[in-house]
């Protein structure tokens, strides 16, 4: 889903023919129903395919006006693409389309930053977490929560800045009484626990925008080792959402080169608390024994402080 500012033309755009184009074509076809679309539905997605900067970054009404149709027809396309209307489909054509790009080309994408670039950021994060708030079943959650307390262990595999939301999510569930291992994505380590893998065991990948392959190299050999796999990313139905059997989408785009890292950390937050809630009692019992350890240890200070 996208928000309205998430929605504004950035100001120095990379153009629509530039770039994008051919891939999401691709993509599209791929995603038509098997009795084909009707005649102005086939116009919208020739929009689509066309203008991939317009389709990512415009409205239902300007995707409208250039097919010749009117906007329920747009939302009506989008439903027989296989989501649940426009925004959906917007959110996986924009992770699509910036996937496309060079780290360079992104930054020109989103223009020049503006005088105040922490403000930006931030509110392109508020944004982007009432996305997530608005398309996140907490169904789903609940799901890879069962799942992780139910496997034998859980592996998560994650690669640069990403292995920040992978520490967070290893720690606080080893926490709560689950055997939870991270492993960078380009480490012996994360090979040496693949090929232990078996069925019982859950691995997560995490990875977004320009995926890393190693990412979706060790979601494809855990589910071909019988483990389940999930996977935290953007896209619906990019190579690492194909890969994987289970998957949770998330925002991630940021303002200037760099991906936003804060929505899939709200996620992770989201899922320890479902985690937490699984088994209560075990997780009280293992909070409860790792306290008295970081004492023994000296981990905190605990100690008054006099002003």
């Amino acid at each position: 889903m996208t928000s309205s500012s998430a929605g504004e033309r950035p100001d120095r755009p990379v153009g629509d023919a530039a770039v994008g184009a051919e891939p999401l074509a691709a993509w599209l076809d791929s995603r038509g129903p098997a009795g084909g679309l009707s005649a102005k539905s086939g116009a919208v997605v020739h929009a689509l395919r066309t203008m991939p900067r317009t389709a990512s970054y415009g409205g239902a009404a300007e995707i409208a006006a250039a097919a010749g149709v009117n906007v329920a027809t747009v939302t009506r396309t989008a439903q027989a693409l296989g989501f649940s209307g426009w925004p959906a489909l917007q959110q996986e054509l924009r992770a699509r389309y910036l996937s496309s790009l060079s780290a360079p080309q992104v930054a020109a994408e989103h223009g020049p930053l503006t005088d105040a670039p922490g403000a930006a950021s931030l509110r392109r994060d508020i944004d982007d977490l009432a996305v997530l708030a608005r398309s996140t079943e907490p169904a789903t959650l609940r799901r890879l929560a069962e799942g992780m307390a139910g496997a034998r262990r859980t592996l998560v595999v994650a690669s640069g800045s990403y292995t920040a939301v992978g520490l967070a999510l290893a720690h606080n569930a080893t926490l709560a009484g689950y055997d939870v291992q991270l492993h960078d994505g380009s480490s012996a380590a994360m090979v040496n626990a693949l090929a232990a893998t078996e069925p019982g065991d859950l691995v997560l990948t995490i990875s977004f925008w320009r995926l890393y392959a190693s990412a979706v190299q060790a979601a494809r050999v855990a589910a071909g080792r019988g483990a389940t796999v999930w996977a935290l990313t953007d896209s619906a139905s990019g190579p690492l959402a194909t890969a994987a059997q289970h998957v949770l989408v998330v925002p991630a785009e940021g303002v200037s080169f760099f991906p936003s890292l804060t929505p899939a950390l709200a996620v992770v937050q989201s899922l320890c608390a479902e985690l937490a809630a699984v088994d209560p009692e075990r997780t009280r019992v293992r909070v409860a024994t790792a306290d008295a350890m970081w004492d023994e240890f000296g981990l905190l200070d605990r100690a008054p402080h006099r002003r």
